[in-house]
């Protein structure tokens, strides 16, 4: 059985099966719902149900609560339609969203970087190409089927990917990484996935804020700023726990002085007595709301631990006037059954 969805005030409508999330039906057919997490952890996918029924999937408080779901919104990745459905939003992505391949890439080089961090590059197949918007995410699959969501880190238009790896305690697919994977290995992908990425029409003030390996969509975003020209004011800033987490602090300053208009402001949560810092500490989004205590003018593009995003989104809209729509996340889940990384990168 098909049911139809219409999406307000875009317009854009689409076929759901039944037995199939909302989000599921609108990828296939190309339709740019906001997503992350695909499992109803994070929360970026949550949509006004004007009308129509769903089966509304477990999922997490946080993402949805019961207030939530009460007042008529819904979370397209854990909704199963029932019935015709009319959902409302504003953030509906254009209809000219790079198509979802697979392919196998073969794995260029392995760099450890911090005692927990490595960076994984890929090389794509000679004859293939593999489009996205930087920001945005592909799932890696072992040979088991095990699945897990990385960010990219480089902006479209090589032929290299590049992946941040954050070895996790126990995790299956970065315990691989670390221990097993090698040089010329082949690993097979899907992608690309996920609502991250620059607005570049907006032309608003940009905060680029991460955390850890959060940082792999900010830098690709970077990277985009820099191949394009793009001239808008941007201020990174990355929060860790020590100097060493900083694990392409170079790279980040660099990029602060080639492009002119991007501002870097590292903080420290928990420094160490040899890390000698004299620079920013205390959270992350604290250090933000301290320089720029009017976001009313500006947007936002957060990725990392959930907590950070979370206590991000809810000062930067409370405190200090951020439009809830100028809030772009994503956030690195750990994962037992599916790990966003949230975006999904998933750190796991």
């Amino acid at each position: 059985m098909e049911f139809a969805v219409t999406i307000l005030p875009s317009g854009r409508r689409f076929v759901a099966e039944a037995g199939e999330t909302l989000l599921t039906s609108a990828i296939r057919q190309g339709v740019g719902l906001p997503y992350s997490c695909r499992d109803g952890t994070c929360g970026t996918c949550k949509t006004k149900l004007v009308s129509g029924e769903v089966n509304l999937m477990p999922h997490s408080e946080a993402a949805l609560s019961p207030a939530e779901c009460a007042e008529g919104f819904t979370l397209p990745c854990c909704a199963m339609p029932e019935s015709n459905v009319v959902l409302e939003t504003d953030r509906v992505v254009a209809a000219d969203m790079h198509p979802i391949k697979k392919m196998a890439c073969r794995v260029l080089e392995i760099q450890k970087l911090a005692v927990d961090v490595a960076i994984v590059r890929l090389q794509l197949p000679g004859s293939d190409t593999l489009g996205y918007h930087p920001g945005q995410y592909l799932e890696l699959a072992l040979k088991d089927g095990t699945r897990r969501n990385y960010s990219m880190a480089t902006a479209y238009g090589t032929r290299e990917l590049e992946l941040h790896v954050r070895h996790m305690p126990g995790g299956k697919f970065s315990g691989y990484v670390f221990d097993t994977l090698k040089v010329k290995d082949v690993l097979r992908l899907e992608g690309p996935f996920g609502s991250f990425f620059l607005r570049e029409s907006a032309g608003k003030p940009l905060i680029l804020l991460a955390s850890g390996t959060g940082f792999a969509p900010i830098k690709a975003i970077i990277e985009q700023m820099k191949t394009k020209g793009i001239k808008t004011p941007a201020t990174l800033y990355w929060g860790c726990r020590s100097k060493a987490d900083l694990y392409l602090h170079e790279w980040a300053e660099r990029a602060a002085r080639e492009l002119g208009n991007l501002a870097y402001v590292p903080v420290l949560s928990e420094p160490r007595e040899a890390d000698a810092w004299n620079g920013r500490t205390g959270l992350v989004h604290n250090a933000v709301m301290k320089d720029f205590p009017d976001l009313s003018g500006h947007q936002v593009y957060a990725c990392g631990a959930p907590i950070m995003v979370d206590c991000a989104r809810a000062s930067f809209t409370g405190s200090c006037g951020l439009p809830a729509d100028e809030f772009f996340a994503d956030s690195f889940v750990t994962n037992h059954a599916h790990t966003a990384a949230t975006q999904s990168p998933v750190p796991a």
